[in-house]
């Protein structure tokens, strides 16, 4: 017997994805091939270090068939009428050299303002922007880089042996972070920055990435919205037609939702600030 088709994951307003890190051996370009190949949306932003220049350019670059069929997914996405917005992140911040240009089927901007189907203007930056008030510097910070991608090596085979023996994807990165108060302060400083930010413009939150900690709240009337990473997380956020925000595993499970706020249905999506 034929086994039944999965149907397809409804089509969404607007998508955000970051810190894909194509080109660094850390990517989950695999689960990202098949989120995009599955993804119906009109609009979607790549919010910062898609590809990861830095790695590239000071490491041995990694390019696996798999990291080729995010890029064709991209390509396929763009051809079907996705308007693909992206904002350069600190990994690929050569490209914002070229920032304010229209190129073939992409928008290029240093950052946006994404207007939601229900009124609410949501800035949309990377989050790199916030590292002079987030971070201390010094020698613990770099131990904590070295630290850091020593962990995402060993996610990797954690979860290698997890999918031999059926098992879902776990985040032992992620684990180990929210086990660690210093961790948790910065992200808080994070959070809070970007929320300053976005009502010093007037704005009604903020959507980033950066910390590779996907959230999704409402902190004071002010949105907090981070799409994760494909590197620890696995996740991206999207916005329904009804105004609806929502923060997607890589299997498009909802992992967290925010209702929308008296929603304007039927208005139509304006274009990238």
């Amino acid at each position: 017997m034929t086994p039944p088709v999965a149907p397809l994951p409804q089509r969404r307003r607007a998508v955000f994805i970051s810190d894909v890190h194509l080109g660094s051996k850390h990517c989950h370009a695999a689960e990202l091939a098949v989120f995009l190949a599955s993804l119906r949306c009109d609009r979607l932003y790549l919010v910062g270090d898609v590809i990861d220049l830095w790695w590239m350019s000071t490491r041995r670059a990694v390019w696996t068939p798999a990291q080729q069929r995010v890029f064709e997914s991209l390509h396929a996405l763009a051809r079907s009428g996705t308007e693909l917005v992206y904002v350069p992140g600190n990994h690929d911040r050569s490209a914002r050299r070229f920032c304010g240009l229209l190129l073939p089927r992409v928008q290029l901007r240093r950052r946006a303002i994404h207007a939601t189907v229900d009124g609410r203007r949501l800035l949309v930056t990377h989050g790199d922007d916030y590292d002079g008030i987030t971070h201390f510097g010094g020698l613990q910070e770099r131990f904590g880089d070295w630290l850091y991608y020593r962990i995402l090596t060993g996610n990797q085979w954690l979860n290698r042996v997890r999918r031999r023996f059926g098992l879902r994807y776990w985040s032992l990165s992620e684990f180990l972070k929210r086990q660690s108060g210093a961790a948790e302060r910065y992200i808080e400083r994070f959070v809070q920055a970007g929320l300053d930010d976005a009502r010093r413009r007037g704005l009604d939150g903020v959507m980033c990435g950066h910390i590779h900690r996907a959230a999704l709240f409402e902190r004071d009337g002010c949105v907090y919205a981070n799409d994760g990473d494909w590197v620890e997380s696995l996740t991206a956020l999207c916005e329904d037609p009804d105004g609806t925000l929502r923060l997607l595993s890589h299997t498009h499970e909802t992992l967290v939702s925010l209702p929308p706020r008296d929603a304007g249905v039927g208005r139509r999506l304006p274009s990238a600030a």
